[in-house]
């Protein structure tokens, strides 16, 4: 078993983010990020329009040596420099996580350094640190990614309240099934934001909000619902729609309730700085409504830049810094988990 850690101020740390499709690995100096290299089979997987787990799986295989070797090289450092690995060790498809984590332990190992596994949806939360802004809890943070959507009280560096979050589908998985409806190619996201650029938001879908509740809910699954009928109902009857205005309302009603929500959360909690993380807050729609209701509000609005929305190892790297501080390492015989509860 490896062991005997001398704990440093300013850790030279690498990130490894195997979760999905993109093969990230990342190096931080401290707060100081180093480097950041993303090698991706979107492209690839964009032929069967969506992610195939054994494609994504093989692709890491061939990719996450290059990977880090290169985060290393871009940092300026050498591999032997390194003070602990954090790596994505769910959630995610679980053959996918296996590569990043196997190739995790394998190096921590050797290096005799310390294996820090990261909750990818940590990662997501942690963005915000890469800003420069030196961000410092307690500050209320908006979470929306293909897989959670929630509103977050962040207390300390390591806790965190659940404030709100949905009850059945998340915001990105919406933006994913609204694609499909469109005709729209894999990533959907993207490709809705930059249909409804064209569009106008005059359709009246449904808010996705849950009302009459006592705690703060979202609801996507009706909304998506309400989508594919519009386009269902007009395709059978013959009648003509513009698939932009579809977009730009889906857009509207999918990120204005997650808007002023957490506005009023922040509001309400007296917290003066907002955050948010997940591929979701790469929108521009959300980014520039989320940038002018804060203004309006008094509060400071900390955005990771959207490269580090998407998955990448930087944002791992982050929360392995966190980690590191809180000394919470991982025995070498961690597994990969497909899903990790919000907690």
């Amino acid at each position: 078993m490896y062991g005997n850690f001398k704990l440093k101020d300013e850790p030279l740390i690498l990130g490894i983010e195997s979760s999905c499709d993109e093969t990230a690995a990342a190096v931080i100096r401290g707060e100081q990020l180093l480097s950041s290299v993303i090698i991706s089979s979107a492209e690839e997987q964009a032929k069967y329009g969506g992610v195939v787990p054994e494609i994504a799986s093989r692709a890491h295989t061939d990719a996450v040596d290059d990977a880090v070797l290169r985060a290393v090289k871009e940092a300026g450092v050498t591999i032997k420099d390194l003070d602990a690995v954090a790596v994505t060790y769910g959630a995610g498809l679980l053959g996918a996580l296996l590569v990043g984590l196997s190739f995790a332990k394998s190096l921590a190992y050797s290096l005799n350094v310390p294996l820090i596994a990261v909750n990818h949806i940590r990662g997501h939360l942690a963005a915000a640190y890469l800003c420069g802004e030196n961000l410092k809890p307690p500050y209320v943070t908006l979470l929306a990614s293909g897989g959670h959507t929630a509103i977050l009280h962040t207390k300390s560096y390591t806790e965190f309240k659940v404030l709100g979050g949905t009850c059945d589908d998340a915001a990105g998985e919406a933006f994913d099934k609204v694609a499909r409806i469109l005709g729209l190619p894999y990533p959907g996201g993207p490709n809705v934001q930059k249909l409804a650029e064209g569009g106008s938001a005059d359709i009246p879908f449904p808010a996705a909000l849950v009302k009459n509740s006592e705690r703060m809910q979202f609801s996507y699954s009706g909304l998506k619902t309400a989508v594919m009928n519009y386009c269902h109902n007009r395709t059978q009857r013959g009648e003509q729609f513009n698939p932009a205005d579809v977009a730009a309302s889906f857009q509207v009603a999918a990120l204005e309730p997650l808007v002023k929500k957490t506005v009023e959360c922040a509001k309400k909690l007296g917290a003066d700085t907002i955050t948010a993380g997940g591929g979701v807050a790469a929108n521009g729609y959300l980014r520039a409504r989320l940038s002018k209701e804060c203004e309006q509000a008094g509060l400071k609005l900390i955005l990771p830049e959207k490269k580090y929305c998407t998955d990448n190892a930087a944002m791992i790297a982050a929360e392995g810094l966190i980690q590191y501080r809180a000394k919470n390492f991982a025995p070498l015989d961690i597994n990969a988990a497909a899903q990790i509860p919000l907690k």
